[in-house]
């Protein structure tokens, strides 16, 4: 087996004992890179000589020691692009600080290596959106990765990367995850500073990590996670030993099943996996408790509200003026601001943007944008009387596995509505983990993977972890 493909704690044993070296996986990394990345297109860029540097004086000591973590293109790495996958920011931004996260991942002896594929801006479920390539479903190359975290999701999945951040703001860790066969997990707001990712919706975007194994995803928790001074939203929170009691199982837990996301409109396929991996858990002692989200109907209106304002909002900042995509010759700064946009963001991006700008328009605020946030606080409230009953809450991830590429093209509300069991978690806050269950077969044979969700309350990613561990074994 190559060390590419092996899991952080596989590697870790081998560093301390002396076996590889840092520059052994990084070795293994660019090979796997340069096989798969033609026909999977999960890296935009990646840097081996200045890895190579950090591995030479990693210490290997330390938690995640020597271990290369991929990193998706909208989270800053001083000295390295960061481009969003856009036009915009592709004609030489270079990132003049760490992200905080990135700052942690070193601190905890990790080298981050590589710049991952995603939906331009973040804004996307499939990772079509991309401006500079594109990015397939590793078990199937006709097939789109999920977005808009698809390169990291896609990375892990095709071994060419042994772990990777993305970014959560209404499913983009989870969904690629369930796509591509690998846990995905979308802390809770608050417990990872945003500090240092370019900021998409700034009440719904998350850091987190993805991984071959639950296991792996504690570690890299443990390193990401704590309180930090530059981000506001950033919770005073005692960040506990993730790892700690993985194996405890579920015996005496309550499930929560609600009874919304296990309407119509499933793939009848992706339901018989799902269920199946329910059934594992109900067998290793959890009790399945069926439960209510009543507000689940309104949650992709309410979210295709507020994250296209809050977008509207942080996108204003790409002007032509300080950084990114500039137009030539303006004849005044209006012109400017106007054909530096045009030219540099897609046309998801507008899309969104157009829509944002809308609903904060004067007239329409109050009618759009403040009644969403009360929808908001209901749908909050519905996960915090659904908290009280049960301990967690399961449900698929998506209602179908992988589309092919380019399904949802000229239908963008299709790929809307396709995020129904993940925006919630968003708006709510909570946490939620994509877990791999039994594949399906596609029409042609392929086998395509299935993520089991599970959602926690707000702050219990340790419980949540615990219940991820047991589905993934039992």
């Amino acid at each position: 087996m190559s060390l590419a493909s092996q899991s952080i704690t596989s590697l870790r044993s081998q560093l301390t004992n002396g076996d590889i070296t840092p520059s052994d996986i990084l070795d293994s990394l660019a090979q796997a890179i340069d096989t798969t990345n033609g026909n999977v297109g999960a890296y935009l860029t990646h840097d081996l000589e200045s890895a190579k540097l950090e591995a030479n004086t990693a210490d290997l000591s330390k938690p995640l020691g020597g271990i290369p973590i991929a990193i998706k293109d909208n989270i800053n790495v001083l000295g390295q692009p960061c481009t969003c996958a856009s036009k915009f920011l592709a004609g030489g931004y270079t990132a003049p600080y760490d992200a905080t996260v990135i700052a942690q991942l070193r601190s905890a002896g990790a080298i981050p290596f590589g710049r991952t594929n995603m939906d331009e801006f973040a804004m996307g479920s499939a990772t079509e959106s991309s401006a500079l390539g594109q990015t397939t479903n590793p078990h199937d190359i006709t097939r789109a990765p999920g977005g808009s975290s698809g390169g990291s999701a896609a990375a892990v999945a095709a071994h060419s990367a042994i772990a990777a951040l993305g970014s959560d703001t209404g499913g983009s860790i989870r969904q690629p995850a369930s796509h591509c066969g690998v846990v995905g997990l979308k802390p809770s707001y608050g417990r990872v500073s945003r500090y240092g990712l370019v900021a998409f919706s700034s009440s719904l975007d998350q850091i987190g990590p993805i991984t071959q194994n639950v296991a792996d995803s504690a570690l890299l928790l443990n390193a990401i996670s704590g309180h930090d001074p530059a981000d506001s939203t950033s919770l005073q929170d005692n960040t506990p030993d993730f790892t700690e009691g993985l194996d405890r199982g579920v015996a005496g837990m309550k499930l929560g099943l609600p009874k919304e996301y296990f309407a119509e409109g499933i793939d009848p396929d992706v339901r018989k996996s799902v269920d199946a991996s329910i059934a594992k858990l109900e067998a290793a002692g959890a009790e399945l408790v069926e439960i209510s989200l009543p507000h689940t109907d309104y949650a992709v209106a309410t979210y295709y509200i507020i994250a296209p304002a809050e977008a509207a909002s942080n996108l204003s900042r790409f002007d032509g003026v300080r950084y990114g995509n500039r137009a030539e010759q303006p004849e005044d700064i209006l012109d400017l601001y106007r054909r530096s946009r045009a030219e540099g963001f897609g046309s998801e991006v507008k899309r969104r943007i157009i829509l944002g700008t809308y609903v904060l328009s004067s007239g329409y605020y109050d009618a759009y944008y403040g009644r969403a946030q009360k929808v908001r606080t209901l749908i909050r409230q519905d996960f915090d009387n659904a908290y009280e009953q049960v301990d967690a809450i399961l449900s698929p991830v998506s209602p179908s596995a992988a589309p092919l590429l380019g399904a949802h093209k000229d239908n963008p509300l299709q790929q809307y509505l396709a995020d129904i069991y993940t925006i919630s978690a968003n708006l709510a806050g909570i946490c939620g983990i994509s877990v791999p269950c039994a594949p399906i077969t596609s029409d042609t044979g392929t086998k395509l993977p299935v993520g089991l969700q599970i959602l926690g309350p707000h702050m219990g990613e340790k419980k949540l972890l615990q219940i991820a561990y047991a589905a993934e074994n039992t």
